[in-house]
């Protein structure tokens, strides 16, 4: 039996995992900024706390990590799911959207991540699954401030993966492509205001095409939940975990840009480093 702190939890993915690690046995604090909404989403079980957490607030991140230890006597597993995107060409979001998106979509992953590693780190011993996106491996025009956020996702989950394994703390980030949830409605994405003309063949496109794709995604959200709580049990876990034939796709399609790039250019990228003799010299 596992103890799960799940964030974002009273709708979408969050929801899903919550439900399925509660019915497989496992304990789970339920976090959201209406714990209520969890209860309604969840019921009343013996292994379910529902605690109110906004991500961006530490006192609260602290008070739900607290709260979990006391009810279930520690912390296994941590998903940060929170989160929200932003849809607009870069030039087109304003400074106000750009600071909320990343408040939570940043911020407050380490908030909470911060909040936890001390009892993890106690227990020597811990999952944290980072939940990113197939817009954290490659950017793509519309989503490029929502797709920024993701990218320092991954960021820190590789430099948590190498701070933590030595302590008995696994870390993965886990990149979903685009699924049947409620991601693209706006309780989810946001809608940068200003719209710039300039852009339309470009994020405008993205634009009418979101609305379009919406409820009709290639990914099975029930499955995806499934594989996320199967994996909370992996050995030796990868440091990433991409899910999706979009997201698998999109790596392979970068991959082999990113190949053609080095091809093309390696003799100036290596350029700037000291000359053989120059170096023996120094």
């Amino acid at each position: 039996m596992k103890t799960w702190l799940i964030t974002g939890a009273s709708r979408g993915f969050g929801a899903r995992i919550a439900q399925l690690a509660l019915e497989g046995g496992d304990n789970v604090v339920a976090t959201a900024r209406n714990a209520t909404l969890i209860t309604d989403k969840l019921g009343e079980r013996p292994n379910l706390l529902a605690v109110p957490l906004d991500v961006t607030n530490a006192d609260q991140a602290r008070q739900a990590v607290k709260a979990g230890v006391e009810r279930f006597g520690g912390i296994n597993v941590l998903l940060n799911n929170a989160g929200f995107g932003l849809l607009g060409a870069v030039e087109e979001a304003s400074a106000e959207e750009v600071e909320r998106l990343y408040r939570t979509n940043v911020f407050g992953l380490l908030t909470v991540t911060r909040a936890v590693l001390p009892q993890m780190r106690k227990q020597k011993s811990g999952r944290i699954l980072n939940i990113s996106s197939i817009g954290g491996y490659r950017a793509a025009a519309g989503f490029g401030v929502y797709c920024s956020t993701k990218f320092a996702v991954e960021g820190l989950s590789e430099a948590l993966h190498a701070e933590l394994a030595p302590l008995g703390i696994h870390v993965s980030v886990i990149e979903p492509g685009y699924f049947r949830t409620d991601f693209l409605d706006s309780s989810s994405l946001s809608i940068s205001r200003v719209r710039i003309s300039d852009y339309d063949q470009t994020a405008g496109v993205v634009r009418e095409r979101a609305a379009s794709l919406n409820h009709s995604q290639p990914g099975d959200p029930e499955k995806f939940a499934k594989l996320v709580v199967e994996f909370s049990d992996a050995v030796d876990p990868p440091v990433r975990m991409p899910v999706g034939s979009d997201t698998i796709a999109a790596i392979v399609a970068k991959h082999d840009s990113d190949a053609r790039i080095i091809s093309k250019w390696r003799h100036v990228s290596i350029s700037t480093d000291f000359d053989a003799s120059s170096a023996e010299g120094v």
